[in-house]
This record gives C-alpha cells, sequence and structure tokens, in this order.
C-alpha cells in the first residue's frame, strides 16, 4: 500500500510524534521510508547545495541520527537534505522522485494564525496528488 513514505522533518521537537507513527506505519506495511528535511536559513536559501554552515551540518548530523533510528528498527531508510522554502522544496520532491504517502507534523495553528502565516503542510497537501498524513504535535 504505502511502498515509500515521504517523512518530512523540521528539526524540532514536533517531529517525535510523526517519527513514532510513520515507525509503526512502516512496519506494517514493509514501507521504505526517506526523511527529507529543508534548510530553510539564509545560507542554504541563498547558496543551495554549496551552502557551508552550521544550520547545514546540524541538519545533517539531525538527519543521519533519526536514519539510524529507523534501521536500527529494520526499517529501510535514505535521508535527503534539501535547500530552500520547505513547502516548494517538498512539492518538487514529490513531483520528481514520487512516493506513496508523505507524512508531516504540524504545529497545531489555528485557523487565523494559518490564515495570515500560512502554513508549509497546507501548501502540500494542496499542491500534491499522494496521500498527505498530518498528525499534530502535542
Amino acid at each position: 500500500m504505502y511502498k515509500t513514505i515521504l517523512l518530512t522533518l523540521d528539526g524540532t521537537s514536533t517531529d517525535r510524534a510523526i517519527i513514532d507513527h510513520i515507525k509503526q506505519l512502516a512496519r506494517l506495511a514493509a514501507s521504505t521510508v526517506v526523511l527529507l528535511h529543508v534548510a530553510d536559513g539564509w545560507a542554504a536559501r541563498t547558496y543551495g547545495r554549496d551552502a557551508v554552515s552550521r544550520e547545514i551540518a546540524e541538519d545533517t548530523a539531525y538527519l543521519e541520527k533519526i536514519r539510524c533510528e529507523f534501521e536500527l528498527a529494520h526499517i529501510p531508510t535514505t535521508a535527503e537534505l534539501a535547500y530552500g522554502d520547505p513547502s516548494r522544496e517538498i512539492i518538487q520532491w514529490v513531483e520528481r522522485k514520487g512516493c506513496d504517502l508523505v507524512a508531516m507534523s504540524t504545529h497545531g495553528h489555528r485557523f487565523l494564525a494559518d490564515l495570515f502565516l500560512g502554513t508549509t503542510a497546507s501548501r502540500v497537501q494542496h499542491s500534491i496528488r499522494v496521500p498527505v498524513l498530518l498528525l499534530r504535535a502535542r
């Protein structure tokens, strides 16, 4: 059913709920998981893949830590770092590479905050044709 699950991470504590949920789902569905984090700081937005910064180093280490966590649970997992605007990069990743499910955690803003601030999750779910699993962070 879900051969490939794209799990987007923002590198904050909100990731934990979706990580734990996708571990269980991936085991049940015998899925491969692709972890994706979009570095969106100044260096990442300005230099893209050529960016060198503390943020990039921390993001890379974080992705590797989570990848190892999935591998220890016997779930085939790869990790990718993208650069720029998170919603645009996630949408482009799905269009280029494809997956069967996109899993994201949300910060749980209310309607007015979402209306004025916009959300990565909302932009992604309205721009792609694959199912999106949104899990509200605790």
